[in-house]
C-alpha cells in the first residue's frame, strides 16, 4: 500500500482548482445497457463519452443522456421514463432542475425519489441509501430453499466539488443454484467476492464492500484511488478485464482529450488463499500486481478502436509504473519473469441502431505456429476471441432490443508458468468465467412493453473442455501451470480433455415499485451433456426484491 499512498501524493500535487468532479456509478449490466443503447440509437459518438472502459462518472452520463434527450426529438414514452430515470439518479449534476418526490417520509427522507437522504451546500454534497436484495428461490432436485439476504448502505458524494467518493458497505447470506455452488466448490472461491464463511450446510456468509476517491488533476486527466472491480469493453463478457471477480486495491489514471482516451490502471490483486479443510482461514494471503495501460480513440463518428497491454507480476516492480512504456520491451529487459498479454477492441455503428463490436487479446505468440506453417493446433497458440452485435430498437419495435455474442479462448490462454501469475484474483477468473479452452454463444432479448416493466430472454451455450481428474491438464483451468500440460506442442483444439456443453434458457420480468425499487421473477432451464460426472436437468424459479442494487448474473 505504500505505493499507492505515494503514487496518490504525487497525482495529487497538480490538482487545478475550479474542476468539477462526481463518483463513479456501480457498475450493473442492466443500468449500463439501458445508458449505451441510447448511443447505439443515437448512431454516431459523442466525443465526451467514452464507454470502452466502465464504470463511468455520473457527471459524463448526465451530460450524454440530456444532450441526446434535446436531439432525438420525439421519444417513446418508455424512453421518457428511462431517461428521466437515469438523470434522476444523478440529479445533483443535471443542468434543469429535476422534480421532488411526491412520496417524501417525514420532512428529511426521499425529498429526491433517488436518495434516501441527502444534505448539499457549497462544502459537502452527501447521499445516503440503503442497499437490500432479498431473494428466493426453489430448484428441482433440492429440496432446500435458494436464497439470497443482502443489508447495506451506500455513500456518495463531493468534497468542495472538486473530490468525489463513494463507499458500500453490506452483509450477505445466501444459498446458490446447485450449478453455481459446484463452481465455488471448485474454485474454492465466490464470483464477484472475497472472504466467506459457510452459512448453515448449504449456504455462505460475506461482507462486500467497496470505495473510491476521484478527482479531477487537470481539466483531461482525472485520477481514482479505491477497491473495486472494473470492466473493459461492451459485451456481455470481457476477455480484457470483467466484473467477475473480487473487487480489488487499484490506481486509476484516465486521460481524455476529446477522441482520444488513454486509461492506466495499477492494482494489488489476492494470488491466493490459504484455506482449513476447504474454508478460507486467516493468515497473510500471498499479493500479485496487475499493470494495465489501454489507448481509445474515435475514428471517425462510428468506429472506435481500442489497444492495450497488461502485466501480472508475482511482486511490485517499480518498471511498470511509466504510463507511456511499453510492457513487453520492459518485461524483456527484466529476464522475462512476468505475464504480459495484448488485445484489441473495437466498436462500430454500421447504421443508426445497430452496433458490432468485438475484442481479441493474446497471450503468447509465436510466428509459425499461430499461423500453423510449423504444425497446427500450438499449445502456444493461446488468444482469446469475442465478437457481438446489437440491434436497439428490432424493426422499429419500440424499447425491443436484441443482442448475440460469440467468444471463444484457446487451451492454456491465461494460464503462467510461474506461480501467481494466473489472469485470476483471489483464485477467480479476471475475464471470463469459464478460464480457456471453451467456445460460447449468448443472445439476449429485452423489450419494455410498460415504462416500469421490462421482460428478458437469455440463451446461452457453452462448450467447454474439462480436465478428467485434478492432476491433468487440458488447458480449461487458468489456476495450473502452463508447462505442466497433457497434451503435445501441436495438435491442440479448443475441446480438448473431457467435452462438457450447457445450454441454458432464462425469462425474467422486472417491474419499478419506485425509483430503484424492484420486484424480479425469473425460471431458468440449464442441460449438461458430457463432463467428467453426469449432471441433472435444472429448472430454476425465483422471485426477489432489489433495492438500490443490480441483479446477480447467473449466466456462467
Amino acid at each position: 500500500m505504500r505505493l499507492f499512498f505515494f503514487l496518490v501524493l504525487l497525482a495529487a500535487h497538480p490538482i487545478t482548482p475550479g474542476l468539477a468532479q462526481s463518483p463513479f456509478i456501480p457498475f450493473d449490466r442492466d443500468y449500463y445497457q439501458l445508458i449505451e443503447r441510447y448511443e447505439i440509437k443515437q448512431g454516431f459518438f459523442t466525443p465526451s463519452f467514452h464507454t470502452g472502459t466502465k464504470p463511468y462518472s455520473r457527471d459524463e452520463v448526465v451530460a450524454f443522456l440530456e444532450a441526446y434527450k434535446k436531439s432525438s426529438g420525439t421519444l417513446s414514452d418508455t424512453d421518457d421514463f428511462n431517461l428521466d430515470f437515469l438523470i434522476q439518479d444523478s440529479w445533483e449534476y443535471a443542468s434543469d432542475s429535476l422534480p421532488l418526490s411526491r412520496n417524501t417520509i417525514g420532512k428529511r427522507f426521499y425529498q429526491r425519489p433517488a436518495d434516501f437522504f441527502y444534505y448539499r451546500d457549497q462544502s459537502l454534497d452527501v447521499h445516503i441509501n440503503p442497499v437490500l436484495y432479498f431473494q428466493g428461490g426453489a430448484e428441482t432436485e433440492e429440496d432446500n430453499l435458494r436464497f439470497r439476504n443482502t443489508r447495506g448502505v451506500s455513500v456518495r458524494g463531493s468534497i468542495d466539488r472538486k473530490i468525489g467518493f463513494y463507499t458500500m458497505l453490506a452483509t450477505t447470506d445466501l444459498v446458490f443454484p446447485s450449478w453455481i455452488k459446484r463452481y465455488v466448490t471448485h474454485h474454492g472461491a465466490l464470483p464477484g467476492q472475497g472472504f466467506w464463511k459457510r452459512y448453515g450446510e448449504q449456504g455462505y456468509s460475506f461482507f462486500s464492500a467497496r470505495g473510491h476517491l476521484n478527482f479531477k488533476a487537470t481539466e483531461h486527466v482525472q485520477v481514482v484511488l479505491g477497491h473495486d472491480t472494473h470492466f473493459i469493453g461492451d459485451g456481455f463478457r470481457s476477455f480484457v478485464l470483467s466484473d467477475f471477480s473480487n473487487p480489488f486495491a487499484f490506481l486509476k489514471i484516465n486521460t481524455q482529450i476529446g477522441k482520444i482516451n488513454f486509461t492506466n490502471l495499477w492494482g494489488q490483486m489476492t494470488a491466493d488463499i490459504i484455506t482449513d479443510r476447504g474454508f478460507p482461514t486467516d493468515g497473510r494471503y500471498p499479493q500479485k500486481w496487475f499493470s494495465f495501460h489501454r489507448l481509445g480513440i474515435n475514428l471517425g463518428e462510428r468506429f472506435n478502436l481500442g489497444v492495450y497491454e497488461s502485466v501480472m507480476a508475482s511482486q511490485m516492480d517499480w518498471n511498470y509504473l511509466n504510463p507511456v512504456i511499453f510492457y513487453r520491451w520492459v518485461e524483456h529487459q527484466l529476464g522475462t519473469p512476468d505475464k504480459v498479454m495484448l488485445g484489441t477492441d473495437f466498436k462500430w455503428h454500421p447504421v443508426k441502431g445497430m452496433q458490432l463490436y468485438g475484442q481479441f487479446v493474446l497471450d503468447e505468440f509465436v510466428f509459425n505456429e499461430f499461423f500453423g506453417i510449423s504444425g497446427k493446433g500450438s499449445s502456444r497458440n493461446k488468444h482469446g476471441f469475442q465478437l457481438g452485435y446489437k440491434y436497439v430498437p428490432v424493426a422499429g419495435i419500440n424499447n425491443l432490443d436484441v443482442q448475440v455474442e460469440y467468444n471463444h479462448a484457446r487451451p492454456y490462454t491465461y494460464q503462467e508458468k510461474f506461480a501467481y501469475q494466473s489472469y485470476t484474483n483471489y483464485r477467480i477468473p479476471l475475464t471470463h468465467p469459464l478460464g480457456a479452452n471453451f467456445r460460447e454463444v449468448m443472445a439476449s432479448s429485452t423489450f419494455q412493453p410498460l415504462p416500469k416493466l421490462r421482460l428478458k430472454g437469455i440463451f446461452l451455450f457453452q462448450m467447454k473442455g474439462k480436465d478428467p481428474e485434478p492432476s491433468a491438464n487440458f488447458g480449461g483451468d487458468i489456476l495450473k501451470d502452463r508447462l505442466e500440460t497433457s497434451t503435445t506442442l501441436l495438435g491442440n483444439f479448443i475441446g480438448q480433455g473431457i467435452r462438457q456443453e450447457t445450454l441454458m434458457f432464462t425469462l425474467q420480468a422486472e417491474y419499478m415499485l419506485r425509483h430503484n425499487l424492484f420486484v424480479d421473477f425469473s425460471h431458468t432451464l440449464r442441460k449438461n451433456s458430457g463432463g467428467v460426472v453426469a449432471i441433472p436437468d435444472v429448472a430454476f424459479g425465483q422471485i426477489a426484491l432489489r433495492l438500490n442494487m443490480g441483479r446477480f448474473d447467473t449466466h456462467f
